[in-house]
């Protein structure tokens, strides 16, 4: 009972933290705005991957490195804000991000899928969450680490799945109207590229604050 209260408490935890808006999200709304429903769960299905590797990184104590070694984190930080920025730099400056012909067009599932995991991978939060929460739901009491891995890890694939997945599925909808509607189209580029901005400015600060 008590290991049964003591994951749904990490379940709790992550589903708080996936649903704050932060460089994962933008970058999922960003795909499937631009690229449609496939890019959007495509980009869902790296930042997914990315997470995987997120939860091997801190069950076999690579995440260890980050906090002994704090310029190493900052240096993470600033390479993974400044590629979410050039993203949205790339986004505001595109006026026809949202035409008929869709930059999925351009960028195939597999691309945006790599762009995924290297979003998620350069995301501090994960490992500031990977080294302040995830160890304390290791318990050697509750049998061996590799499964606690895959149980924790499996939990935060499905938040992830539900969250991000969401919004790409309702960024699809909105997409088609953008379509008809090329003044709004353009308005919807450059605020979502200013997201990508405001989200890598605010990673920046936060990240920076909590190193």
């Amino acid at each position: 009972m008590q290991q049964t209260a003591h994951l749904w408490l990490f379940f709790v935890l992550v589903f708080g933290i996936i649903v704050l808006p932060g460089l994962d999200m933008a970058f999922v709304l960003a795909s499937s705005l631009t690229g449609g429903r496939k890019a959007g769960l495509s980009a869902v299905a790296g930042i997914i991957a990315g997470g995987v590797c997120h939860v091997a990184a801190g069950a076999t104590g690579v995440a260890v490195l980050l906090k002994v070694v704090p310029s190493a984190f900052n240096v993470l930080l600033w390479i993974g804000a400044l590629y979410v920025a050039w993203i949205g730099i790339s986004l505001f400056r595109s006026g026809a991000a949202f035409s008929a012909a869709p930059l999925g067009e351009k960028h195939p599932p597999a691309v945006t899928f790599r762009r995924g995991v290297l979003t998620c991978l350069l995301n501090p939060k994960a490992y500031l969450f990977m080294l302040a929460v995830f160890p304390q739901f290791v318990r050697p009491e509750y049998g061996p680490l590799w499964i606690q891995a895959l149980v924790l890890g499996a939990i935060i694939a499905f938040n992830q799945a539900a969250v991000y997945g969401a919004i790409a599925l309702v960024a699809d909808g909105a997409r088609g109207w953008l379509e008809s509607n090329p003044a709004a189209s353009v308005a919807a580029a450059r605020l979502v590229g200013g997201l990508l901005l405001f989200a890598a400015v605010l990673t920046v600060l936060e990240g920076w604050r909590s190193a």
